[in-house]
């Protein structure tokens, strides 16, 4: 018997016991040889998911011989714990069964865990190891490394308590698990769509207000067919023209520090997101004081990222001097409009609307996975260019439509968050024996 997880008092007739005694399979998986296509499928971390496995993100290992030899070959009934990289390890997925014909296996990054069904059945030590408790062991207990670079210790593992309640048991959690968290999932999808959809209006509402008749009359005239018939009185206007690209610095461990010398906070592509800016976790860069009022951002900027994902590539968000003195990665372009001209706010939600969207795709250089754009093609946007009254009027208009549609996004948000909570708790309780699943199921009928 194994001493179990502090302050968690198992009911009468379960028993705490090292996993190890109940999995004869706890392994990491194979370091593949990745091509294009071939003869097993991989699943990787990204792939594996608390809800099962992402089969758009699995790869192909390039192998010959019998893959059930393969350290990591994957049979139904196995478990999946990320293994390596803060924030994902420690993600727990279930495997089911391949997608199609083709074996698959975890890779390095991922330990497999195959337990003995008639002692510890696979679906309740899946819900064991999503647990809260059992989430919080892995990083008190399990994990060596510093920072981002830790990793699982699959000897630690081994050794880590399970509970153990009788097999029929065990099989009616699961049995009762598996029926919530269905229904839970049922209906956060739905949130998820509702949000989508509140998307999709702020995008039309954005859209329409800004340029009447893009989604419904668009002209279909060279070079951009997506615009809708223009008033003589709105002019399209290269933005180059009311507008100064103001570009950021690079880290240079070279630099020369000995002069004259400041530490400012430093906003990277990470903190610029499709509309705001996250400052959670912003850091600081010293630089000489020159190249700093170079790259110093001022109240009024628009923000846009050089690359990204190619739906957000362009978007711009204003700066409103949230840091005193802030810098700028090279990555990031600080737009300057004229203040007699252009409206900053009308700018950023230009960007964000179709004829934004329509342009920044189509200028946009791809690769794989994402997308980037340059200072020539950010300054040779078409800004549509009413009076600058005309343009706040705009703007304060969708201000006050969107609040409210930013509030509903909000409160479908804190639903999500609290449906994820209940998922959580139902998980946690059921596994260590705090609630009778068949009472429960009962109750709930």
């Amino acid at each position: 018997m194994s001493t179990g997880l502090a302050g968690i008092a198992l009911p009468t007739g379960w028993e705490w016991r090292p996993l190890k005694h109940m999995a004869p399979v706890i392994t990491r998986g194979t370091a593949p040889n990745y091509v294009d296509e071939g003869p097993v499928r991989v699943i990787g971390q990204a792939a594996n998911q608390w809800d099962g496995i992402d089969w758009d993100r699995t790869r192909y290992h390039d192998f010959v011989g019998n893959p059930a030899h393969l350290k990591g070959h994957l049979l139904p009934g196995d478990v999946l714990i990320n293994s390596t990289g803060r924030g994902t390890l420690g993600r727990v997925g279930y495997f089911t069964g391949s997608l199609d014909e083709l074996p698959c296996m975890a890779d390095g990054h991922v330990t497999l865990v195959r337990s003995q069904a008639d002692i510890l059945d696979p679906r309740f030590a899946y819900y064991y190891f999503s647990s809260e408790p059992f989430q919080h062991f892995i990083y008190a207990a399990l994990v060596v490394g510093a920072t981002n670079q830790i990793e699982l210790v699959a000897e630690r593992l081994c050794a880590a308590p399970v509970p153990l309640p009788p097999l029929e048991e065990q099989r009616r959690i699961a049995d009762f698990l598996d029926g919530e968290t269905t229904r839970l999932a049922a209906l956060e999808n739905v949130r998820a769509r509702q949000r989508a959809f509140l998307d999709e209006h702020v995008y039309a509402e954005i859209s329409e207000t800004l340029l009447p008749g893009i989604l419904t009359d668009p002209s279909g005239e060279f070079p951009y067919p997506w615009l809708p018939k223009l008033s003589p009185e709105i002019p399209l206007v290269r933005l180059g023209y009311i507008c100064r690209l103001q570009t950021g610095l690079t880290v240079d461990g070279a630099r020369n520090l000995s002069g004259d010398v400041v530490t400012r906070p430093y906003l990277r592509v990470a903190n610029v997101q499709a509309g705001r800016v996250l400052l959670d976790s912003v850091t600081e860069i010293t630089v000489p004081r020159a190249i700093a009022e170079r790259s110093t951002l001022r109240p009024g900027d628009v923000l846009m990222t050089e690359g990204g994902d190619l739906d957000k590539l362009g978007r711009g968000t204003v700066w409103r001097g949230e840091l005193p003195d802030c810098l700028h990665q090279n990555h990031v372009f600080a737009l300057r409009p004229d203040p007699a001209k252009l409206d900053p706010d009308y700018l950023s939600l230009l960007t964000q609307s179709l004829h934004g969207r329509c342009y920044f795709e189509s200028t946009g250089v791809r690769t794989t996975n994402l997308a980037s754009t340059n200072s020539s093609k950010i300054l040779s946007f078409p800004v549509p260019l009413p009076s600058i009254s005309r343009q706040r009027e705009l703007v304060n208009l969708l201000r006050e439509k969107l609040e409210i549609t930013e509030r509903a996004k909000e409160l479908l948000d804190e639903q999500v968050t609290r449906i994820q909570e209940r998922r959580q708790a139902l998980i946690t309780a059921a596994v260590t024996g705090q609630i009778d699943v068949t009472t429960a199921r009962e109750i709930d009928a």
